[in-house]
């Protein structure tokens, strides 16, 4: 409890995951965002841009507090790991300058017109400001993914005389093929936390029979591009990923799937408990052969097991590596279900009637959340023991100064900080929600045309 490495660890691991329970439904609600103002343009219908303004407030909550908490978690950067920024700053302050300079500011800006700016501008502009939104966002997150992906797969760098990195090719940084696998495979996951929450306010406006006409367009738009986002996800997206953590990763894929022995024709493991001190998996129900074609395209490869690695090189928490990955995973595969059942309803129009798979809809919205956050939990322990893959372990890069008591106190003032955050942005969205969208003023649309030809003229 004194060593001053475990409360930098902690410290950075609850600022980076309440942080991202944010960003994810800014990056997911960008996208449908996009497709509502499409419609309206699209149908000529304005009740779609009634829909579009409400989750247009929602996003506008959330990014706020998206930004509160970010701001925080990259001074981290130098309050906590001032060696490893020290050591890996030539090369990653690049993205994280980029993030900050082109995509928030772009962000910001934009949003101020988003939310402000419709009778001023115009459908259309407020259409190409919605598109500005939408690509803000999704570069920022590429920048952060960027970031994360040279930590876990290290390019374009060499290492200076002063043994610091360097940047050497910036598009084989920026570029990756680590970086663009993970980057799909988290955007297509942002998409699945916004449609769930869209589907889930749909489904609680019908369940309560209050915004009918809406709760249908946000479960039409919702469970559509929620269906599409949870196959995405699992392939070809989350296939790719997992080929290369098998690749450049094979201790943290052993650690993942408990695969303590080598073995030809591995099997991937549906339940079963680690026991690392004697280096078994326990009470394990596993399909043969389904490790070694995920891994490497055929059942007959050989999946290395952590018998194979020395262990001052396995991941510091096996246990907790192994069943962050089965609940991302698993949740993955009920989400396909759900998502696949809402759909055929909807296709047959009996989504509005069958409540039990609203109610399913409407209570689902948490576990998208947790499944993102067990996935990065995932990828960042299963990097462990090393901040920058083979080339700088965790344990060297917190600042040396630091004492344990210090960082200590900044963690609990940063817990009751969020937590006073978090209950006020759950009470201005529950309000928002409670108001439900904005109804058509009549009046408004016989105006419509005489107020274009106005700002025309």
């Amino acid at each position: 409890m004194s060593d001053p490495l475990l409360w930098h660890r902690l410290q950075f691991a609850f600022t980076i995951v309440y942080h991202y329970l944010f960003p994810q439904l800014t990056m997911g609600l960008a996208l449908l965002i996009v497709v509502l103002k499409s419609a309206s343009l699209r149908s000529g219908d304005e009740r779609w841009d009634d829909a579009a303004r409400f989750w247009i407030r929602i996003l506008g909550i959330n990014f706020a507090v998206g930004v509160v908490t970010g701001v925080p978690m990259e001074f981290q950067f130098g309050t906590n790991w001032a060696a490893f920024s020290k050591y890996a700053g030539g090369v990653i302050g690049q993205t994280l300058g980029m993030e900050g300079l082109f995509a928030f500011f772009l962000e910001s800006s934009v949003l101020g017109l988003l939310v402000f700016g419709e009778h001023r501008i115009g459908r259309r502009a407020h259409f190409l400001a919605a598109l500005a939104m939408f690509a803000g966002s999704w570069l920022s997150g590429y920048f952060i993914v960027c970031t994360n992906a040279f930590m876990q797969y290290p390019a374009g760098h060499a290492v200076g005389s002063d043994g610091a990195l360097y940047l050497t090719d910036f598009w084989t940084f920026l570029l990756s093929p680590w970086a663009l696998a993970e980057y799909a495979h988290n955007m297509v996951a942002t998409v699945i936390t916004g449609s769930f929450v869209m589907a889930a306010v749909g489904a609680y406006y019908i369940l309560q029979d209050v915004h009918r006409d809406q709760g249908r367009r946000f479960l039409r738009v919702g469970v559509t591009a929620g269906l599409v986002s949870t196959v995405l996800v699992a392939f070809p997206t989350g296939d790719r990923q997992a080929k290369l953590v098998a690749r450049y990763q094979p201790v943290s894929l052993a650690a993942m799937e408990g695969h303590f022995e080598t073995a030809h024709a591995a099997g991937i493991v549906l339940i079963g408990q680690p026991n690392v001190r004697e280096k078994r998996l326990d009470n394990a129900i596993v399909i043969p052969g389904f490790l070694s074609f995920l891994a490497y395209g055929t059942f007959h490869a050989e999946v290395p097991g952590l018998d194979r690695f020395p262990e001052d090189t396995w991941p510091d928490n096996v246990e907790l590596l192994y069943y962050a990955f089965h609940v991302m995973a698993g949740l993955g595969t009920l989400f396909i279900g759900l998502m696949g059942v809402a759909m055929l309803l909807q296709w047959r129009d009996a989504l509005l009637r069958s409540r039990p798979v609203l109610w399913m809809l409407m209570l689902a919205f948490p576990f998208p959340y947790i499944a993102t956050t067990a996935g990065w939990m995932t990828a960042e322990l299963g990097r462990q023991p090393w901040l920058v893959y083979g080339l700088m372990r965790t344990s060297q890069g917190a600042s040396p100064n630091m004492h344990s008591g210090t960082v200590l106190f900044t963690l609990i003032g940063f817990t009751g900080l969020y937590f006073v955050l978090g209950v006020l942005f759950l009470f201005l969205i529950a309000r928002e929600i409670a108001h439900g969208p904005a109804p058509v003023d009549d009046h408004l649309l016989e105006a419509r045309p005489h107020l274009e030809e106005v700002r025309i003229g």
